[in-house]
């Protein structure tokens, strides 16, 4: 059986569900202005069979934030694996719910969402965090979906049962605050960071305390790989852009980051798209660095 782990274009995904084998689609649609659009999106429409992952309440620990989860009770309680405005779970609590979902580990998954990749990535990043390679972003997201006539469902799906899937060794590399902060201005680490050019510059700022960024970080705004139809750019597209961007630094040692994680991961995957090696993550990004006002941070 062909496994995908970058990328699956609608029609092989369509072919693949077809085929009968382990497979799983996961619904990643959400809105930072209205957390609760995402999961009205889905039950008005999904691709069939799709489970709804909600960026705040499943791919983001419980941390109780105003507007976000309100009181944490102790079954609910977590310890996260970052900080920022989503922090990742543990490990062993997003295996929980994986588990809750049905998905196990002979499973493909096929994640997406609705608003231009910008969160299935999260969810892609974190199963290669858990171990699991077999995970690929659907290329164009539902809109390609939709215009390649895939099916389409509504209302919620039917439960599945518990399964046993298993953690097994990470296949992605988390830093934290404190590495970032070991490592600035150092030839070994290389920041890029994936928000707009206004907010990356300090000249505005709509969801954190303080505007800015972490010094020497390099900008690529997540957008900027992707081309007018919403799929991701060719691979020779790819690398020489993120060559321009490197000027010769070590394409090893990026640390990629945004606000709070989740806009970065379109950047991991493109670079590895692009024929690069795997990179590092640094999830707790702009939104956990400019929480503690001792650490330098810098406006252009």
């Amino acid at each position: 059986m062909t496994t995908y782990t970058t990328l699956i274009s609608a029609p092989e995904l369509r072919a693949l569900a077809a085929s009968g084998a382990p497979l799983m689609v996961f619904d990643c649609s959400f809105d930072l202005a209205q957390p609760g659009a995402g999961a009205q999106h889905y039950l008005q429409a999904h691709i069939p069979g799709a489970v709804h992952a909600d960026l705040d309440r499943t791919l983001s620990a419980l941390h109780g934030a105003p507007g976000a989860h309100g009181t944490i009770t102790a079954t609910q309680a977590d310890t996260p694996a970052s900080g920022g405005r989503h922090p990742l779970p543990s490990r062993e609590k997003f295996a929980t719910w994986l588990r809750s979902v049905g998905f196990t580990n002979a499973m493909q998954a096929v994640v997406y969402d609705r608003n231009g990749s910008a969160f299935c990535g999260r969810l892609w990043w974190m199963l290669q965090w858990l171990g699991h390679a077999q995970v690929a972003v659907l290329d164009g997201g539902w809109q390609a979906w939709v215009a390649d006539g895939g099916a389409v469902a509504q209302g919620p799906e039917t439960s599945h049962f518990a399964s046993d899937f298993a953690l097994r060794p990470s296949l992605r590399r988390l830093a934290t605050a404190q590495d970032v902060l070991a490592a600035l201005d150092q030839p070994g680490q290389t920041l890029i960071d994936a928000r707009a050019a206004p907010r990356y510059r300090g000249e505005v700022e709509p969801l954190d305390p303080v505007a800015g960024h972490i010094p020497g970080a390099l900008n690529r705004p997540f957008t900027d790989n992707f081309g007018p139809d919403g799929r991701f750019k060719s691979a020779a597209v790819l690398r020489a852009e993120f060559e321009a961007l490197l000027a010769g630094r070590d394409p090893a040692s990026v640390v990629h980051h945004c606000g709070s994680g989740v806009t970065a991961l379109p950047n991991v995957l493109a670079m590895e798209l692009a024929g690069f090696e795997k990179t590092t993550l640094f999830a707790g990004s702009w939104s956990e660095w400019c929480s503690d006002r001792t650490r330098p941070m810098a406006r252009t």
